[in-house]
């Protein structure tokens, strides 16, 4: 699985104008809902939000992977949101964040969902690659950095 096959430079989002954890999860979920990946946008930001209280999906060094499985999509979709200025979102480090990964699944879609969570923190664990993202100008450019690090990635394998 590749995370070019989940995302298009349509659902990422440069320099994200919230600051807010709950506001970063409302812009990022209003993308997927205008490229018709989301069927209502308030439910799923319930959800986020409860599994939030589990334990915050910011994960430190700048990124958060916030997730869930919702009835509201029909396939595994991605949104990616980069912050020039950082997000508060309650992170293990208690840094801002940067980097937002949001994965969302179909009840049903276990192993995808968590295939892609493993892909994402792989890509994510490299800090050029971080670097690289939080530097992207344009969605595009955002998109072929992902692209060629999974293909560097599949070459080492």
């Amino acid at each position: 699985m590749q995370i070019t096959e989940l995302i298009t430079e349509k659902e990422i989002i440069i320099d994200m104008k919230s600051r807010e954890k709950e506001s970063v999860l409302s812009e990022l979920l209003h993308r997927l809902e205008e490229n018709s990946l989301l069927k209502n946008q308030d439910k799923v930001l319930g959800i986020l939000l409860e599994r939030e209280k589990l334990g915050s999906t910011g994960i430190g060094q700048g990124i958060a992977v916030p997730h869930a499985k919702t009835d509201q999509v029909d396939k595994l979709v991605c949104a990616l949101g980069i912050s020039k200025t950082g997000v508060s979102f309650d992170s293990l480090d208690g840094e801002p964040v940067y980097i937002i990964f949001l994965v969302l699944a179909p009840l049903g879609a276990t192993g995808d969902h968590l295939k892609a969570l493993a892909k994402i923190a792989r890509l994510l664990k490299d800090r050029v690659f971080r670097n690289s993202l939080s530097g992207c100008k344009t969605p595009a450019e955002a998109y072929q950095i992902i692209r060629e690090d999974e293909q560097r990635l599949d070459s080492l394998k």
